[in-house]
């Protein structure tokens, strides 16, 4: 079938179709026009983007949506679609009002973002257009596990500009996925018209390139014009052949949103001709024409102006958020293995590198789980697994469809895992993020993405996905391949980071993360890959749980608190200064967030003195946020300054002598430790 090439005699609509396509269209336009009354009444509604003007294809949609079967990510404007896929008009107020029992977040997340996840309605941020990304990775899991269900994602024009939709559009044209995006074009990125985004007209011929994209153009205004685009659509991906865009032509009536003023930047012509454009009289005259009487169309909004009265006064009743609830579903309870509570073990088995524990920790919980995935640039070609061979063997042993290799979209890489973990709890992902830590930075808004999930959604979805990224430096990677990002990560609530010094901790961490629900990022210190510094004895279904530090050393006049690297620094310099008569603590906290603020503290209460060591740089790194714990909660205890040692205040040079000079090493661990002790 050629692209965009109607094939169908035009839809027909029995009496039946007609009835209920107008009660839905007119319904969705009674709560569009009624909802800035709540902002002007201080009640709720503070965002609304009206959908009058997109009413024709937001009804075909959500027509075409099958509730408990497909998936649908909704944006913004989505209302009139979010009715006709099944939410009532109850729950449309009760997410413009914020309430507790608002089924998308309970007040959580902005007004205007409609869900019900318990049908497949997806919670989708306020990032424009991001949910492209989960569309694909929920759509590769369709077809991975041979699902009749569809994909729908829908947007404005303007999200495509986006690098993140180009990303999951060409890679649902190249997976060949079942996923269908509907862009709604107004004309209009709030203020910006159509010609500062793309020198083509419509958007859509920006994609007309790809091989396996079938296009559609409809009139967006038309429901029938739609639902005909849609069924086109339908049709072309249920073949197999490809994912398809059915890109509607639709008219803004309204401002942007209530806090936009459109007559700045339109003028009195185009908003009059717009206003003449209204799909819903338009439409209410065609079912005249079909036959539909006038009293029963009068009936008809007589009865919603009644049903929206009565949802009103429903959801007015609904109970408001409990303040105390903030700190619920911010993160998903962890897995605690009951074999190994602690992280501790007295295994006598003969040591391994922190390579082949995380190779064979992965393999483990691969045969373990037939749900579990892993992906990433690099990471399956032929004898090759991973640059640092960290996934060698895998496809061999568990093949192409649950081990494989992504384009160097780093975005793409950890949105789609996001997506993909939607389709069933039982699946658990593994994504190399980036070949390097510091190559995460285009992934990162989908990371903030991730770190929000739970709560957002209000505990009723968490992507169970563990993020691997090599970290740090001392292998002469110059930029890009020695940073750190954890004093970024740590930020952010709702994600687990986590970094190992030794193989053991290694393997148990990732197990830890890979079982347990819920996003977790796995620093990995490159530099120990293959040191024996790292090496250690692995016991069999080792784990360790999140928030627990290791003393790797007692000590009674010093406390090192140190992660990665630095904690062999750590070891060696507590070792020098045990012959000129000093004893030191070194306390390894493996896990960053949550941190085990216990140990800490009982450690400094018992010394009295106090050195952070990490590989990041001391200004803005993770260590200030250990010394303001410090000098909250220990000051008491201390006998001398918190000291930090880490990186200078400068990227890491190439060359090897500006490498050294750039990051902490043993001897820079020992000057601040005997200055402290000085003190």
């Amino acid at each position: 079938m050629p692209k965009g090439k109607s094939q169908k005699n035009p839809k027909v609509l029995s009496q039946d179709e007609l009835i209920r396509w107008y009660e839905l269209m007119h319904m969705g336009r009674v709560l569009d026009d009624k909802a800035p009354n709540y902002l002007k009444q201080a009640i709720g509604w503070s965002y609304h983007a009206p959908c009058a003007g997109h009413d024709g294809i937001q009804l075909a949609l959500g027509l075409s949506f099958r509730p408990g079967q497909d998936f649908l990510f909704p944006y913004y404007r989505d209302l009139t679609t979010c009715l006709a896929a099944g939410l009532t008009p109850e729950e449309i107020i009760l997410n413009g009002i914020s309430k507790a029992t608002d089924s998308a977040s309970g007040g959580r997340h902005m007004s205007n973002h409609f869900a019900k996840p318990s049908i497949g309605i997806q919670n989708v941020s306020s990032l424009t257009g991001n949910h492209a990304q989960h569309a694909t990775g929920l759509a590769r899991a369709v077809k991975n596990y041979d699902s009749d269900a569809l994909v729908f994602c829908s947007q404005g024009e303007s999200s495509l500009s986006e690098g993140y939709c180009y990303e999951a559009i060409i890679g649902a044209d190249r997976e060949k996925l079942p996923v269908i995006f509907v862009v709604q074009d107004n004309g209009y990125g709030i203020s910006v018209p159509k010609k500062d985004q793309s020198a083509n007209i419509d958007l859509s011929d920006n994609f007309s390139g790809l091989l396996n994209l079938f296009i559609k153009k409809c009139d967006g205004l038309d429901p029938v014009n739609s639902k005909e685009a849609l069924d086109l659509a339908i049709e072309y991906v249920r073949s197999g052949r490809g994912p398809a865009m059915v890109y509607a032509h639709c008219v803004r009536i309204g401002s942007h949103s209530n806090s936009d003023r459109h007559e700045l930047y339109r003028s009195r012509e185009e908003l009059a001709e717009a206003k003449h454009s209204d799909p819903l009289p338009k439409f209410r005259k065609f079912c005249l024409d079909q036959g539909i009487s006038e009293s029963a169309l009068q009936s008809i909004e007589v009865a919603n102006l009644h049903q929206h009265n009565e949802a009103h006064d429903r959801a007015m009743k609904a109970p408001n958020p409990d303040p105390q609830s903030i700190f619920t579903f911010v993160c998903p309870e962890s897995w605690v293995s009951s074999e190994y509570p602690t992280g501790d073990h007295l295994s006598s088995r003969d040591p391994i590198s922190m390579i082949q524990a995380l190779n064979q920790t992965l393999k483990e919980e691969f045969r373990a789980n037939p749900d579990t995935y892993i992906w990433g640039q690099d990471m399956a070609n032929q004898d090759k697994g991973g640059i640092f061979n960290v996934s060698k063997g895998m496809q061999q042993e568990f093949g192409i469809k649950r081990v494989f290799n992504a384009p160097i979209a780093e975005d793409f890489i950890v949105g789609t895992a996001n997506g993909f973990s939607r389709f069933k709890q039982e699946i658990r992902i593994v994504v190399e993020g980036a070949e390097f830590a510091d190559y995460i930075w285009p992934g990162a808004e989908q990371i903030v993405e991730m770190s929000h999930e739970y709560w957002r959604t209000n505990g009723q979805f968490s992507p169970n996905v563990t993020i691997r990224l090599a970290s740090g430096g001392y292998i002469g990677g110059g930029l890009y391949h020695s940073q750190n990002v954890e004093g970024w990560l740590t930020t952010l609530p709702g994600i687990r980071v986590v970094v190992p010094a030794f193989a053991d901790d290694a393997a148990g961490l990732l197990r830890t993360a890979i079982r347990s629900k819920g996003p977790t990022l796995y620093l990995e210190p490159k530099f120990l890959y293959n040191s024996k510094l790292a090496y250690a004895p692995v016991p069999d279904n080792f784990a360790v749980p999140f928030g627990k530090a290791k003393i790797r050393r007692s000590g009674d006049d010093l406390t090192i608190l140190a992660y990665g690297s630095p904690v062999h620094f750590a070891l060696e310099a507590a070792k020098v200064l045990e012959t000129e008569g000093y004893s030191i603590e070194v306390v390894d906290l493996r896990s960053l967030s949550p941190l085990d603020e216990e140990t800490i503290l009982q450690s400094i209460q018992k010394t009295h003195r106090v050195v952070i060591a990490h590989e990041d740089k001391v200004f803005g790194g993770f260590g200030g946020e250990l010394a303001a714990l410090i000098a909250s909660k220990a000051f008491i205890w201390l006998d001398a300054p918190i000291e930090r040692v880490g990186s200078e205040f400068t990227p890491v040079g190439f060359n090897r002598i500006l490498e050294r000079a750039v990051l902490p090493d043993t001897e820079k661990v020992l000057k601040t430790i005997r200055r402290t002790l000085a003190f």
